[in-house]
């Protein structure tokens, strides 16, 4: 691998190293709330609802058998509880308690500073670009809703 003499890389180096500069930001800000990467993101997820196993398997990309691992963790905490589902009588739901959604309020909030940081130098015009495109990579590839826009209405 070559270096380019004027310090720029491309499209798919700069995805991958801001993918490990993102993640790391997420580990540290999980890691000063007392969480694992994997709890600030399930707490992140059930900000907007309640889920059911299935669908935050889904949503969060893990196997069942990791999945019940980490909601087992964290209802341990007493950050999430299992309700039954109103629907299927044989599921249940995953949800905050509301110790859990004090916590994902001020896990979501620092963790929102801390990636906003990372574009601090750029003009606002030059941080619209940025997210449009990224926007438009998240868009085309149906990437699931695991993180909202800090504007957005929770």
């Amino acid at each position: 691998m070559s270096k380019q003499a004027d310090g720029a890389i491309g499209v798919v180096a700069a995805l991958v190293r801001s993918t490990f500069l993102v993640n790391a930001v997420y580990v540290e800000s999980a890691r000063e709330h007392g969480l694992t990467q994997q709890q600030g993101q399930l707490l992140c997820v059930l900000m907007a609802q309640p889920y059911g196993m299935s669908e935050l398997g889904a949503t969060l990309g893990l196997a069942k058998s990791s999945l019940t691992g980490l909601v087992d963790r964290t209802e341990r905490n007493g950050l999430v509880e299992r309700t039954p589902d109103p629907d299927d009588s044989r599921a249940v739901r995953v949800a905050l308690t509301p110790r859990g959604a004090g916590l994902a309020e001020k896990f979501y909030a620092e963790t929102c500073r801390r990636v906003e940081e990372l574009t601090a130098g750029f003009a606002p015009g030059e941080r619209e670009t940025l997210a449009g495109l990224l926007g438009r990579i998240v868009s085309d590839h149906k990437v699931p809703t695991v993180f909202l826009e800090p504007d957005q209405p929770r």
